[in-house]
């Protein structure tokens, strides 16, 4: 089944293209994006409004996530503002950084100065269809460092180290990514749950 994936995300187009092959979603990347306000108030409904709008506009069934990292120490946050932490109120604009996910780790780094590491990425993963959609989750625990390492992958990866590892997520080679990583494992439930319903049956949410 081909589904268009309902993100103009550069990373997430070349995670979302790992993640879905050999499996029976087919992604598609249509030449233009769609400017999606996310104005919902928790990652399920950030994404549904993702989805949704991809599938009426294109006529085919989409795939969507919303994801953010969420601190510990920090109540929660960024979490549904990850993308744009650097301008919300919370812990004050940062002006500092020549682009907004510099500015975002940044800030992040800022506010946890002298406070406990602790965070989890999370991850909410839907499939739009007329019939109804489906929904599936995916985390991935860690520590925030104090410096930025790796080039390979986007976001806040480069200031995270999951459990049990020393890399942080932007050192580790994609497929490493992928087996742990919170869209690693919300796409994988996703599957599954495909696998364990007849086509065409999808509940509604």
């Amino acid at each position: 089944m081909k589904v268009i994936v309902a993100t103009s995300n550069k990373g997430k187009k070349e995670e979302f293209s790992r993640l879905l092959k050999g499996s029976p979603l087919e992604p598609v990347f249509p030449e233009r994006s769609l400017e999606v306000e996310e104005k919902g108030s928790t990652y399920l409904e950030n994404a549904l409004l993702k989805a949704r709008a991809y599938c009426e506009e294109f006529g085919l069934p989409a795939i969507a996530d919303d994801s953010g990292l969420e601190v510990d120490a920090l109540d929660g946050y960024p979490g549904i503002y990850s993308s744009r932490f650097w301008k919300i109120e919370y812990g004050g604009v940062e002006e500092d950084g020549r682009s907004p996910p510099e500015r975002n780790l940044r800030k992040l780094l800022r506010l946890l100065e002298g406070k406990p590491r602790t965070a989890r990425f999370r991850a909410v993963v839907v499939l739009c269809t007329p019939h109804g959609s489906l929904i599936a989750e995916g985390e991935c625990r860690g520590q925030i460092i104090d410096q930025p390492r790796g080039e390979k992958g986007f976001g806040y990866d480069p200031i995270f180290i999951p459990e049990g590892l020393s890399k942080t997520m932007a050192q580790l080679s994609p497929e490493e990514k992928d087996a742990i990583s919170h869209r690693g494992r919300a796409v994988r439930n996703l599957l599954k749950l495909i696998r364990d319903i007849q086509p065409c049956s999808y509940p509604s949410p």
